[in-house]
């Protein structure tokens, strides 16, 4: 099996993956966060078609259509070479749109094709506590679905691509939302002299604690914005969300008002910082330091 992308998610998710046996060939466009794979006991490639001429099976955590696209080597010659008779399993997220094409893309070029993104952050990644969303065709995903047990607890067959990158932007939608609004409130309590500790601790004991509130609430409460999930990834996000809604003619209020916040976020400089630094541009709003949002 190969493995393509190693970043923040990526990493984690395939040292699950050596860590469980399996055989596993993988390639990063920067070669240093190779190198754990490679003391793990992971194959590492000199370049992406190794990793398809030594693996039937590719999973792809990239960042977007063009990485994706570039791996490939879509719209050459070398993109029938890469996928032919070989299962190619998109982990990002990307438009739903754009995974409708490059199913139909690989499986004219012979190869089958796999929606599996997943619901997480670098902390679930790490232990293997991911859950994955699986698309596409049949067999193509009973076949792929065992495979993802060493990163994902759980995992749903949610019918034809693009139905599983679908739910995740439905799930992001939830998590975005969520966590901008723990952050206010948050905000909300440090602003009004509040025991921040206690605030956390009143939220910890009651109904609206979750997994997501016990994680983010001590980042904010330290400032500790090292990155789970990344102010700018939450923005793309937001954005493929947004652009899914109107497609179809839906409206998204409080995902609108949670656009504008990340776009100032990142405007102010904090993009690779975690998504809790949201509560920078709740910050600047009430002093009075709005950024333009992009």
């Amino acid at each position: 099996m190969g493995f393509v992308g190693l970043g923040i998610m990526g990493q984690p998710m395939a040292l699950n993956l050596v860590r469980s046996g399996q055989d596993l060939v993988v390639w990063n466009r920067g070669a240093a966060r190779c190198e754990p794979l490679r003391a793990a006991g992971a194959g590492v490639a000199a370049r992406p078609s190794e990793v398809f001429a030594r693996s039937g099976v590719v999973l792809m955590m990239l960042a977007d259509g063009p990485a994706i696209d570039s791996v490939l080597g879509r719209g050459t010659a070398d993109f029938a070479v890469n996928v032919a008779r070989r299962t190619i399993v998109h982990m990002g997220t990307t438009s739903p749109d754009y995974s409708r094409r490059l199913e139909s893309d690989v499986r004219a070029a012979g190869g089958r094709y796999v929606e599996a993104p997943v619901s997480g952050s670098r902390g679930p990644a790490e232990s293997g506590r991911l859950v994955a969303m699986l698309a596409g065709e049949e067999s193509a995903v009973k076949a792929v679905r065992p495979l993802l047990r060493p990163m994902c607890h759980e995992t749903f067959v949610c019918g034809p691509a693009p139905n599983a990158l679908l739910m995740k932007l439905a799930v992001n939608l939830f998590l975005i939302t969520m966590v901008t609004g723990l952050t206010e409130a948050y905000h909300f309590a440090d602003r009004q002299g509040l025991d921040r500790e206690r605030f956390l601790a009143v939220l910890d004991a009651g109904p609206m604690a979750s997994g997501v509130s016990r994680m983010k609430g001590p980042k904010l409460m330290g400032r500790d914005f090292e990155a789970q999930a990344a102010a700018v990834d939450v923005l793309k996000n937001n954005r493929l969300i947004a652009a899914a809604a109107r497609d179809s003619g839906l409206a998204s209020p409080l995902l609108d008002v949670c656009h504008a916040l990340f776009g100032e976020t990142v405007s102010l400089g904090h993009g690779a910082s975690d998504m809790v630094a949201v509560l920078r541009a709740i910050e600047a709003r009430t002093d009075g330091e709005r950024p333009g949002a992009p």
